[in-house]
């Protein structure tokens, strides 16, 4: 089967505040030219060369849907990992997302299957950051 592109698509409140939000947190950077709002139309970021991520205003999102709602903040259907190499870019990943205004859902701790730690965007959309390399904190 050939690579397909792939398109995460996540409803937002406002597009500056996510705009500025993934620039800030995740180092991302939306290509294109600035619609009047100043941020690229569409708003989207590339994650890997077949994997992009794009954030569309929640009015708009249930043309897309069929008119179904978006989930409330406080309900979840999925998880984002973010694949970290080590504790420290971990822990500076939390600290970039504390610092932008996120909620912390859970402070950077050693799991089971690594050092983890999670936050939520301006629209409640979680995202874990990931480090599977545990030798840096087994003590």
């Amino acid at each position: 089967m050939a690579h397909q592109n792939v398109v995460i698509s996540l409803p937002i409140s406002d597009r500056r505040t996510s705009c500025d939000f993934y620039e800030r947190v995740l180092d991302l950077t939306a290509p294109g030219e600035p619609a009047d709002d100043g941020v690229p139309e569409p708003l989207q970021f590339s994650l890997s060369e077949t994997v992009k991520l794009m954030l569309i205003p929640s009015g708009g999102f249930g043309w897309v849907t069929g008119g179904r709602p978006v989930a409330p903040v406080e309900q979840h259907e999925c998880l984002f990992t973010w694949s970290a190499t080590t504790r420290s870019e971990v822990d500076e990943l939390i600290a970039r997302a504390r610092a932008a205004g996120a909620e912390i859902v859970s402070e950077p701790a050693a799991q089971p299957w690594g050092y983890t730690g999670t936050f939520a965007d301006p629209d409640g959309h979680l995202w874990s950051a990931t480090a599977e390399e545990l030798s840096e904190h087994r003590g």
